[in-house]
């Protein structure tokens, strides 16, 4: 028997707060993306904006992780729901939507991953999620096990968070702290005051909805803060951080004469 992702674990493991964390896979190779399922994470981000991803590198990374206790996140190239169908197809059950502003993107976020009534999800009867039809009475499941975490990187994003926050079916709010500085006019300054009080107003607010709350945070200290004010899910690093570190570093290790 196939090994099934229905009942959605992660999903429980959000609603429930439980702290989940994960780690970024931008490297696009279905190798590099084996090695950090073997690492242990809670999750992984498989990146389809800002990485040379698309449903022809997804598939063989999708596969790399079948023996890994690490749950698969895609983030799409934008809240497209032509691409979001693409993407459940193929298996994705746990997405994080890039730049939701509003309430309606939220709700059209949402709909994109459910079937009728429900939801638009176009319905092929046979694909990869639901293991090519075997998957028993998967249409009366899988829209109960699709897991939506909405980012949050804009001023009129944090405008709306009570609205975009309020939105069934919206698990979670996640901040993208790199485009949230740049929209409040401190470009690569995620540490400034006011960019950190806007992260933390995301979190409380996630919090008053009963909502999950997320952050990228490679730095270790910038992590365990946001730990602290509650986020319950965050990404800790990157392939390509550690790679580019740790590859920098035994050059510079044997360029120094040590």
């Amino acid at each position: 028997m196939a090994k099934s992702y229905i009942p959605n674990l992660f999903r429980r493991d959000l609603k429930d707060g439980k702290r989940l964390i994960g780690c970024w896979s931008a490297l696009a190779n279905p190798i590099t993306t084996e090695v950090l399922g073997y690492a242990g994470f809670d999750w992984l981000l498989l990146d389809g904006e800002h990485a040379p991803n698309d449903v022809g590198t997804f598939i063989p990374q999708l596969m790399a992780l079948k023996d890994s206790d690490s749950t698969p996140i895609v983030r799409p190239q934008s809240n497209d729901p032509v691409t979001i169908k693409r993407l459940l197809d193929i298996g994705f059950y746990n997405f994080l939507i890039p730049f939701v502003e509003t309430e309606e993107e939220a709700k059209r976020a949402v709909a994109s991953t459910r079937y009728p009534p429900h939801g638009i999800r176009g319905v092929s009867v046979s694909h990869r999620s639901n293991q090519y039809g075997t998957e028993a009475d998967y249409f009366g499941k899988i829209n109960d096990n699709i897991s939506v975490i909405v980012q949050i990187e804009s001023q009129e994003g944090l405008d709306n968070l009570d609205a975009i926050a309020a939105v069934e079916g919206v698990d979670a709010l996640f901040v993208g702290p790199s485009d949230l500085s740049a929209a409040l006019g401190y470009l690569g300054q995620a540490g400034h005051p006011d960019v950190q009080k806007a992260i933390r107003s995301v979190f409380d607010c996630a919090k008053k909805h009963g909502k999950a709350c997320g952050i990228l945070a490679p730095v270790e200290a910038d992590a365990r803060r946001y730990l602290e004010w509650g986020a319950t899910f965050v990404a800790v690093g990157s392939d390509l951080g550690v790679f580019r570190g740790a590859t920098q570093a035994l050059s510079d290790k044997y360029r120094s004469g040590k």
